[in-house]
C-alpha cells in the first residue's frame, strides 16, 4: 500500500489512553505523517477495542479510508496488533506495510427510513423479559413464525460478536453474506441461516399488543408494532478494515477462540 501522510486518530477516551496517543504522536513525527481529527486521511488509526473499531468503520464508510486498530480493549478481535507493538506497528503502517480487506454492511428498510450497519441488524421484543412473535421471509418466501427474544441478521464483521455468542456460526472475512441467528427460541430445531447478497430478508413482528424494536449496531432506529415489518438486505457500502500483512483472519481466530 502506499506510505501515509495524514493519519486520523480514533480513542476510546478510557484511562489509560493518554499515554498511548503521545507514544502514537512521537511515531508520526520520526515518520513525517500528520495527526488529523477529521476525515481527510489516508488512514485512521484505532487506540480503543473492538467497539471503538466499529464506530470508526461506520464513521469512515463511503470515504475510502481504511480503519486500523491497536487494542486497548478486552478481546481486540478487530485490531491488528497490541498495546505493546504500537510503535513497531505503526511505524510499518506508516510506511505502507498492510493490506485492506472490504467488509460486506447491511442495510435495514425500517417504514421509510433506511440505516447502514457494520455490525448487525436485531429485531427484538421491546419489554424485558417478554418474547416476540417474529415472522421472517428470504427472498419473498415465507418461512413461517417463531416465538423468541429476537433474531440477529449479521455481517460477517458482527458475526463474531452478539451472533456468535447465540450459537451462530462465525463467517470469514470476504463472504458477502449476512447470518440470521434467533435468540433464545422456543423450540429445539431452528438453527442459524446464511443468507447471500441479492435476497431480501423481511422481518415482520406477529406478537399481538407488543412493539418490537429494531437496533443497528446496538442503536435503536425504530419500532414495529404488530404487522409491521423490517427489510435487511446484504449492503451496497463495504467497511474497508487495514491489517499488517501477517495478522490474518485465521490467525485472529486462533488467537481470540482457540484453545
Amino acid at each position: 500500500m502506499p506510505s501515509v501522510r495524514r493519519a486520523a486518530v480514533i480513542t476510546h477516551g478510557r484511562d489509560g489512553v493518554g499515554a498511548a496517543l503521545e507514544r502514537l504522536r512521537a511515531v508520526a513525527v520520526s515518520c513525517g505523517v500528520t495527526l488529523v481529527d477529521g476525515d481527510d486521511a489516508d488512514i485512521a488509526i484505532v487506540l480503543g477495542g473492538d467497539g471503538s473499531m466499529l464506530r470508526a468503520l461506520g464513521r469512515f464508510l463511503g470515504r475510502g479510508v481504511p480503519v486500523i486498530g491497536v487494542n486497548y480493549g478486552r478481546v481486540g478481535f478487530l485490531t491488528a496488533m497490541s498495546g505493546a507493538d504500537l510503535e513497531a506497528g505503526v511505524a510499518r503502517v506508516f510506511a505502507g506495510e498492510y493490506r485492506t480487506v472490504e467488509l460486506s454492511t447491511l442495510e435495514v428498510s425500517v417504514g421509510s427510513r433506511t440505516e447502514v450497519a457494520v455490525n448487525d441488524v436485531v429485531v427484538a421484543g421491546g419489554t424485558l423479559g417478554r418474547m416476540v412473535e417474529l415472522g421472517y421471509a428470504i427472498g419473498g418466501e415465507d418461512l413461517g413464525s417463531q416465538p423468541c427474544d429476537g433474531l440477529i441478521c449479521a455481517t460477517p464483521t458482527g458475526s463474531t460478536a452478539y451472533n456468535l455468542s447465540n450459537g451462530g456460526p462465525v463467517l470469514v472475512w470476504g463472504l458477502d453474506a449476512m447470518v440470521l441467528t434467533f435468540v433464545a427460541p422456543h423450540a429445539l430445531d431452528i438453527r442459524p441461516l446464511v443468507v447471500p447478497r441479492g435476497l431480501e430478508v423481511t422481518v415482520e413482528n406477529r406478537t399481538k399488543g407488543l412493539a418490537a424494536t429494531v437496533l443497528v449496531d446496538g442503536h435503536e432506529v425504530g419500532t414495529l408494532s404488530d404487522t409491521e415489518q423490517a427489510v435487511v438486505r446484504v449492503g451496497e457500502q463495504r467497511s474497508l478494515i487495514a491489517t499488517l500483512p501477517e495478522m490474518t483472519f485465521f490467525k485472529r481466530y486462533a488467537a481470540t477462540f482457540g484453545r
